[in-house]
């Protein structure tokens, strides 16, 4: 097939012979994983080991909505948990923010609750 045919399949949008991809089917893309984001409840996790504690929880939905409202008002809040939390995600959960940021994170919880 010569090149002014191959040109004029291209137009037509017809998938030639010559060519590795049929029109309109898109290129391989070798793209990077995305990154692991951090869990909802971390278990012994040395980054917060020196972070104080604003309050304790019994399940993970009830603290990490927690967590999460005080992450909007701008303060950097985690959960954390002594042991793995059982499969229904109970068990004790520990609300815990930077020590600069405690006093601020304790008093948007007494005045949410």
């Amino acid at each position: 097939m010569g090149r002014r045919a191959i040109e004029h399949a291209r137009f037509l949008g017809r998938w030639v012979a010559g060519s590795a991809y049929p029109p309109g089917v898109p290129w391989p893309r070798f793209r990077k994983p995305a990154p692991k984001e951090d869990p909802d409840v971390s278990v012994d996790d040395p980054r917060l080991d020196g972070w104080e504690t604003v309050s304790t929880f019994e399940d993970r939905p009830t603290a990490v909505a927690w967590r999460d409202r005080l992450r909007e008002l701008g303060v950097a809040a985690s959960c954390v948990a002594d042991r793995p939390l059982d499969r229904f995600g109970r068990g004790d959960v520990y609300l815990v923010v930077p020590p600069d940021q405690w006093s601020r994170a304790n008093e948007i919880v007494e005045n949410l609750e």
